[in-house]
């Protein structure tokens, strides 16, 4: 038993672009309190209302300690428990099976996500296993890909400024993204610029936190964004506000882009967006005439059907007004591609083997159902994921989890619904049980993350329990032998000048390391983009190659009353369901104290829409289309506009009402790009319970 006290550096693992430095008091090998690190520039001492609780998290009674096989029928959750050589030996047993079939290993299928943004415990000896294996490949698509691609396709890259550089800004614009819920790290130096003068925007379909602090709300309707963003342009063309020769030096395709506006103008766009005409003209006339302006985008903007050429179009507006010149000027999505680690060395993409498929995530449902798919996925091995509750349509998702023939495998910290309908569950480690080398996808700090415990129970990390796998199925490249460091070293060698002098044992001594990056990093201050025309791109030639629209658009979501009036006839009500500030996704909706402070599982309609159904605050109701239903308490508020429907993702099924939650209503449908997800593209109905 370890005696003493001590403080260990770890780091925040879960999907927030924070990645906050958490410091970690130990005393006699238990984790006592953990608090943010105030020597974190970004962090700075404080920690999220979630992860402020990570240590119930550790230690909750609820923790999966032993490996559990199946005992009862699938979704019943009834396990008896088993030895790591029992579960390791049935997983590889069946995997040999079938890797030796005629389906052969392709019938496998890896599913994971950002249950740990980790490098290491996120995507290295796991990827090395399952392409050696020669399993299919899984698009990880259920978050980011659509933004991204959107986001790449004018500007060639995911780099956007600095985000410690916003308080250099003047204007900012929160646009789709509720920063004091999702980026709350982010909000002091928000405050900092507005001590300094700057202006503070929100353009959003919710009033949310972030909005009603601002000192202007834009409230927009769902999936109009390009819209808005159009007719900004077309107003700073008409008046002549544009920087003309940033322009000229810096873009292509500005003259497509100036006839493309012409048909947005601000009445058109009013009835497009909900927004008054005068509106659009104000934000399109500061946005152009107050610099550093900065816009602050995030994910959920992209999750309707259009959402990828919606990211692609408001990434035109800094380029349009010159504001990429000026330190804290520009637009952020994210900061990951910053980070340039040696991911081909850490994840071995060699290693697959040649006409192996590729399977998208945000299809799994249709993936496990579909009756013509071959092979068939006979085998899903899940981790650092949850997708009985976190992927769309989910009755589809639970029917195909449903099936004696898939052998299902899940590796988590808890009992998930995912893991109730599991052959084999594994007991895994949380961050303060492991090691891992942490980026960020809203910072540009690079952190170690050393483990401050030693693993309760017979819990085991993601990296370890595929070495043991991979030795099982006979794998003798020296690959994986590699050790959990040996990978981390491995990861930072890449030779970039941005990695500089940023090895583990730096880290180690130094605590989080920013990239070797100018101060303030101002990437597109003199041009530069990674397009392929070296600028950035109003008209793409790729695009056009690639079958899309080569210049910015709106398209309007796939389920709304303008684009679906049938089915709007049915289901009227357009459902937003954005994270809760006290939860994150499945991650933390299952923590009592958590759980305590979201409330039972609600639903807000507007005033008029509750009038409308004979609805009163307080009431059980049902929201239902013809994909599912959910119950849930109503609220009656003016958070959303008449015809929205709020209620916040995602809870588990398990701790509902009904056993279901939002993604019973949600299509699997994908985005117009990135293959992503349609979350926001939701028509429902709501009446009484």
């Amino acid at each position: 038993m370890e005696t003493g006290a001590r403080t260990v550096r770890c780091v925040c693992p879960h999907d927030c672009p924070d990645a906050c430095s958490m410091l970690v008091s130990v005393e006699q090998g238990r984790a006592t309190r953990l608090v943010g690190d105030p020597g974190h520039r970004f962090t700075a001492g404080f920690l999220c209302v979630k992860v402020s609780r990570y240590l119930e998290r550790v230690y909750s009674p609820a923790r999966l300690l032993h490996p559990l096989r199946r005992v009862g029928p699938k979704g019943a959750g009834r396990f008896e428990r088993i030895s790591w050589d029992e579960a390791l030996d049935a997983i590889a047993q069946r995997f040999r099976e079938i890797a030796a079939s005629p389906d052969g290993p392709q019938a496998i299928l890896p599913y994971s996500y950002g249950g740990t943004m980790g490098l290491l415990q996120g995507g290295s000896m796991d990827r090395r296993f399952f392409h050696r294996l020669g399993a299919s490949v899984l698009d990880r698509t259920i978050c980011s890909t659509a933004g991204g691609e959107g986001y790449r396709r004018t500007i060639g890259t995911g780099l956007g400024f600095d985000p410690e550089a916003i308080e250099q800004a003047r204007l900012i614009v929160i646009w789709g993204n509720n920063l004091l819920t999702s980026n709350v790290h982010l909000w002091p130096f928000v405050q900092r610029a507005r001590k300094q003068g700057a202006l503070l925007v929100c353009v959003d379909p919710l009033r949310h936190r972030t909005a009603e602090h601002a000192d202007r709300h834009l409230q927009l309707l769902p999936g109009t964004d390009a819209a808005l963003a159009l007719g900004m342009m077309q107003v700073i063309l008409a008046e002549g506000l544009e920087d003309r020769e940033y322009i000229a030096r810096y873009t292509t395709g500005f003259e497509a882009l100036r006839e493309r506006v012409k048909a947005f103008p601000p009445d058109r766009v009013a009835a497009l967006t909900g927004l008054a005409g005068e509106e659009v003209v104000w934000l399109a006339r500061a946005y152009a005439t107050t610099q550093p302006a900065a816009i602050r985008i995030n994910y959920g903007m992209a999750r309707h059907g259009g959402g990828g050429m919606a990211v692609r179009t408001v990434a035109c507006l800094p380029a349009l007004v010159g504001a990429w010149r000026h330190p804290g000027g520009g637009i952020l999505l994210g900061t990951s591609a910053a980070f340039p680690v040696d991911l081909n060395r850490l994840q071995r993409p060699d290693l697959i083997p040649s006409g192996t498929r590729t399977l998208n995530m945000s299809l799994v449902g249709e993936l496990l159902t579909a009756p013509d798919l071959r092979p068939p996925v006979r085998a899903l091995y899940v981790y650092n994921s949850n997708p009985a509750a976190m992927a769309p349509h989910q009755e589809k998702v639970l029917r195909g989890l449903r099936r004696e023939d898939l052998f299902t495998v899940v590796h988590d910290q808890f009992v998930t619904d995912t893991a109730d309908y599991a052959d084999i569950v594994l007991p895994a480690t949380t961050q303060l049980e492991h090691f891992d080398l942490m980026k960020s996808w809203g910072t540009l700090y690079l952190q170690v993350n050393d483990p401050a415990i030693a693993p309760l129970g017979e819990a085991r990390p993601n990296t370890e329990v595929f070495r043991l796998l991979a030795a099982r199925l006979g794998f003798t490249e020296p690959c994986f032998q590699d050790s959990d460091e040996e990978m981390a070293r491995q990861a930072l060698a890449s030779g970039h000048p941005w990695l500089a002098g940023i090895t583990l044992e730096a880290l180690r001594a130094r605590g989080p390391l920013r990239l070797n990056l100018p101060e303030p990093f101002s990437p597109f201050a003199e041009g530069g983009f990674p397009t392929p025309s070296g600028k950035c791109e109003f008209y793409s030639e790729a695009m056009a190659r690639d079958g899309f629209d080569p210049v910015p658009a709106f398209t309007p979501p796939r389920e709304s009353l303008t684009a679906a009036p049938d089915r709007a006839a049915r289901y009227p009500l357009l459902l937003l369901s954005p994270g809760d500030h006290a939860l994150l996704k499945s991650s933390f909706s299952h923590l009592p104290h958590l759980l305590r402070l979201a409330g039972e599982p609600w639903v807000e309609l507007h005033p008029v829409d509750a009038e409308a159904r004979g609805l009163h605050a307080g009431q059980e109701v049902r929201v239902f289309n013809d994909r599912g239903s959910f119950l849930a308490r109503l609220r009656v508020g003016r958070r959303g506009r008449p015809g929205v429907a709020l209620t916040t993702g995602i809870r588990w099924n398990k701790l509902s009402p009904g056993g279901t939650n939002a993604n019973s209503t949600t299509s699997d449908a994908l985005t117009d790009m990135g293959g992503g997800p349609t979350f926001h593209d939701n028509l429902v109905e709501v009446a009484r319970a």
